[in-house]
């Protein structure tokens, strides 16, 4: 049984994942100021809500059923259609999971930022109690134990761990601003008892933090050799006047005490 991300995220596991990722991404973006904003994928997440940019696209590579903020597009990931260097901040929530080739999704999301653009991406952990509870339905799966029982994971996707992302990251000279964990009560499927384990939050934070159950990796496009031409110039020649002001003074205030 395929079971997909859209439909996992209303069982009670998923309400909890979808919590916690709207609300570190109401903060991820808040701050990112410019003039456009996409995000790829996921339209259960309003990932841009909190962000007051005046251009903001969701965009599917599925047709799009409507969007109430931001405005839909149909597209593939890894054939954006925008021009290079045109968006000020991109977001992939779990995108990348589901993308045909992440590779050339993250090449796409490089080439579109502008430079000191942002990306915000949120994936599913392999290296937590949900990914390995999701390894071994697929074990059991593969020993024709399983039968149809669904995966307590989305089935559909292939997981991509942490560290892994950020060596992606860097390879295509983005530096990570930021990164975090979440979830990390045990893979329950029960609603009452997920809200009863819901104190391993705060302990999961500060003992095991990089085994939650889902990460938010923050990233921005660094672009060798560039400098703020603009206002580099402008600061100069408010330099160059204020030196001129107090040379001139100081000569006026010779020529006044030789008279």
């Amino acid at each position: 049984m395929i079971i997909e991300l859209g439909s996992w995220l209303k069982s009670p596991p998923g309400e909890v994942l979808l919590a916690w990722e709207q609300q570190r991404m109401d903060e991820a973006v808040a701050d990112v100021f410019g003039y456009h904003a996409v995000q790829l994928g996921l339209p259960a997440l309003d990932a841009l809500r909190n962000n007051r940019m005046p251009h903001r696209w969701v965009a599917s590579d599925a047709p799009p059923a409507g969007a109430a903020i931001a405005t839909a597009l149909h597209c593939e990931y890894d054939a954006l259609p925008f021009p290079s260097a045109s968006v000020d901040l991109l977001v992939l929530p779990h995108t990348l999971e589901l993308a045909r080739d992440p590779h050339e999704t993250l090449r796409e999301v490089e080439r579109v930022l502008v430079p000191e653009g942002r990306v915000v991406i949120t994936g599913l952990n392999p290296a937590s109690l949900w990914g390995l509870r999701q390894r071994a339905g697929r074990a059991r799966r593969g020993l024709g134990l399983g039968g149809r029982e669904p995966l307590y994971l989305p089935s559909s996707g292939e997981f991509i761990g942490y560290w892994r992302l950020r060596d992606w990251l860097r390879l295509l000279s983005f530096e990570v601003e930021a990164g975090q964990f979440g979830c990390w009560r045990p893979p329950l499927k029960s609603a009452a008892w997920l809200q009863r384990w819901d104190w391993m939050e705060g302990v999961g934070e500060h003992w095991w933090p990089v085994l939650g159950a889902v990460y938010q990796v923050v990233a921005v496009k660094r672009v060798r050799g560039m400098r703020l031409v603009g206002l580099l110039k402008t600061a100069r020649r408010r330099s160059a006047g204020a030196t001129a002001v107090v040379a001139n003074r100081q000569r006026v205030l010779a020529e006044t005490d030789s008279r």
